[in-house]
């Protein structure tokens, strides 16, 4: 009789821990702040520091964009010469003139 009890309390508890860390799931998940136990903010941690990396990572991310740009440009260019039929010409010629020679 004393076992139904603390039965029904251990599954409320469980059910109530359980509940605690889907709410936190979905918090995270959907990247809203945890709060902590007074309600101030856990995560994200937004201060000087952090706020400056991330703009310096925004800005090398830029620069790195834009030489990828300009890389694909330059290949773009390359593929254009070596597929071109003069250049093709060109190498036949050559490799029959080292024939010869």
């Amino acid at each position: 009789m004393l076992e139904t009890p603390a039965i029904a309390i251990a599954l409320v508890g469980l059910l109530a821990v359980g509940g605690w860390i889907f709410t936190t799931w979905l918090r995270v998940k959907n990247g809203y702040p945890l709060d902590g136990a007074w309600g101030q903010a856990v995560y994200p941690r937004k201060n000087a520091e952090t706020e400056e990396r991330v703009k310096l990572l925004s800005q090398e991310n830029a620069q790195l964009r834009a030489e990828i740009g300009s890389v694909k440009d330059r290949l773009t260019n390359i593929e254009r010469i070596v597929t071109d039929g003069g250049y093709v010409l060109e190498q036949e010629i050559e490799s029959l003139r080292g024939k010869a020679n």
